[in-house]
């Protein structure tokens, strides 16, 4: 049974566990290479390094390219209620929980692919 993740290290957890991880950065690349903002993850990277890059790659999105950032969260399905309940008064913060936000998503759709 699918079980939303409490953070983005219970997440990863989950997804080394269920020995999805690949798969996950595998949908995440893709995602993003479907709203044209590549991120080329290697399948080798550590965990910690992987939230970074996607942390990274969401703040810049955020501060320089805005539009381009919304398309993303569009084509990722990122739930609009769960944005607008996020505090944007610091854009760190706020790129962090974008993150989670999206990478939930992401772990949502590589379980169900490889589970059901």
């Amino acid at each position: 049974m699918y079980n939303p993740p409490a953070n983005i290290d219970v997440l990863i957890s989950q997804a080394e566990e269920e020995l999805l991880y690949f798969k996950l950065i595998e949908q995440t690349n893709k995602d993003f290479a479907l709203a044209n903002e590549s991120i080329d993850i290697p399948l080798d990277i550590f965990p910690f390094e992987f939230k970074n890059l996607v942390h990274e790659k969401v703040l810049k999105l955020i501060q320089f390219k805005f539009a381009e950032y919304l398309n993303l969260l569009y084509i990722i399905d990122v739930s609009e209620a769960e944005i607008k309940k996020l505090d944007g008064s610091d854009l760190v913060e706020l790129a962090e929980q974008v993150t989670f936000l999206i990478l939930k998503r992401e772990w949502q759709k590589v379980w169900f692919r490889n589970k059901l």
